[in-house]
């Protein structure tokens, strides 16, 4: 592994939302931060990933520069956020660091297991940094391994089946219950947690185009609208709203019913019409269901829908390490070859230059048909000759011994010079 990648993350488990809402990134921020830690602190191999979640940098350097890095954030974020260090998480082993990497990407260390948009802004870091030319042969690796790793899981496990929260249990029993229907009309009322969750996951639903939400405050409605791409109904047009709805999820929260029997049997329903309340106390009354037409489900039945597939996300665990484990060897076994991989170029060359020196020397009283076997013979015998101590290098690389043998093929074939004008 390369022993100098690390990563500085703020994430769910220490920081509060209040914290990670002022320290998220934007795209257009996200591209000034790589530019400023490259440019400016001198890092390599950088990622940085901004979600709701979380705001990480990964990068190589032979020291740590967390501290630099929360102050370059908070620089651009035009605060102080270095009063806010003690909520990140650094990691200065590259194994731990690589190890994170992966879990986040797959779904490990998601607030629902097996969270599968965060492999799809993973990407969308990875080609950021491309884009900025910020990344080197060991970040690229180390993304194509995670990506290999990414599909082997869909293919390979149950960890990515169904829906493990409940706002995405309820875009799934809307997507089930209106499969008929071609272009079902959801109306969402009540912007809580849940309801603006529930609204961010129908936003980015290309199955349904007919969304509206509705809200007592008109707000929070309209900042939903922005951020989603949804319709807005005034709270005073809600009855106007109820009869276009062919879906109808609730997620007020309000002490007593909001949606009663009388409220309802004063609509036209002429095809069934779904309330889902996701309220805890219930906002639909339970008589509703009373109403012909009208079929209620409850926070409970999502829930079990949430619970069934968690449980099978989380049987699929050990399965979803195991790979990551085998990816990692891979990784680091290609890691340590990597580190030969200059001296034995430089080896290559060193000796291919020797041999067309010496096949000069002869090639002037030769026939060319002389010269072209000659030059077959010299090549077979430095690849011959190649061939030991390529296999005693990567030999030693897997046992975490190349350092004697480099230094001493670097010796005796007076590579120094070029091997440091190649590091530079």
């Amino acid at each position: 592994m390369k022993q100098s990648f690390k990563a500085v993350s703020l994430s769910y488990k220490k920081a509060p939302l209040a914290i990670r809402e002022l320290l998220t990134l934007d795209e257009a921020t996200c591209g000034r931060l790589l530019h400023t830690l490259h440019n400016h602190l001198g890092l390599s191999d950088v990622l940085v990933l901004s979600t709701c979640n979380r705001t990480e940098v990964y990068y190589t350097a032979d020291t740590d520069n967390s501290a630099a890095i929360v102050e370059a954030l908070g620089d651009l974020k035009e605060m102080d956020a270095s009063s806010y260090y003690s909520y990140f998480t650094v990691l200065n082993s590259a194994t731990a660091a690589v190890q994170h990497l992966f879990e986040v990407a797959l779904g490990l260390d998601a607030q629902v297991v097996g969270d599968m948009q965060i492999s799809n802004q993973v990407k969308r870091a990875y080609q950021r940094s491309t884009e900025a030319n910020v990344t080197g042969p060991f970040l690229h690796r180390l993304l194509h391994t995670v990506f290999a790793a990414n599909k082997r899981v869909q293919q390979e496990t149950a960890f990515r089946d169904g829906a493990a929260s409940t706002s995405y249990a309820t875009l799934e029993l809307v997507q089930e219950l209106t499969a008929s229907i071609a272009q079902p009309r959801v109306l969402i009322v009540g912007l809580g947690e849940i309801g603006a969750d529930i609204c961010r996951h129908f936003g980015k639903s290309k199955h349904f185009t007919e969304v509206t939400i509705c809200n007592r405050t008109p707000a929070a409605a309209q900042a939903l609208t922005t951020e989603c791409g949804l319709q807005i109904l005034n709270f005073a047009h809600l009855t106007q709203g109820l009869q276009a709805a062919d879906v109808v999820i609730s997620a007020i929260s309000t002490p007593s019913p909001f949606f009663t029997r009388e409220l309802l049997a004063g609509l036209t329903i002429l095809s069934p019409k779904f309330f889902i309340d996701l309220s805890v106390p219930r906002s639909i009354a339970a008589a509703a269901e009373q109403v012909p037409g009208v079929l209620v489900y409850n926070i409970d039945a999502i829930q079990n829908k949430a619970s069934e597939a968690l449980a099978r996300r989380v049987a699929a665990v050990p399965h979803v390490r195991e790979i990551i484990a085998e990816c990692m060897a891979e990784l680091h076994e290609w890691s340590r070859n990597l580190q030969v991989s200059p001296v034995i170029q430089k080896l290559k060359i060193t000796l291919e230059q020797l041999r067309q020196q010496e096949v000069n020397r002869f090639k002037k009283n030769m026939s060319a048909e002389e010269a072209a076997r000659l030059d077959d013979a010299t090549k077979s015998l430095t690849q011959k000759f190649m061939k030991l101590p390529v296999l005693q290098l990567k030999a030693a690389c897997q046992r975490g011994e190349a350092d004697q043998l480099v230094a001493m093929l670097t010796e005796l074939f007076a590579l120094e010079d070029e091997l440091v004008e190649a590091g530079a």
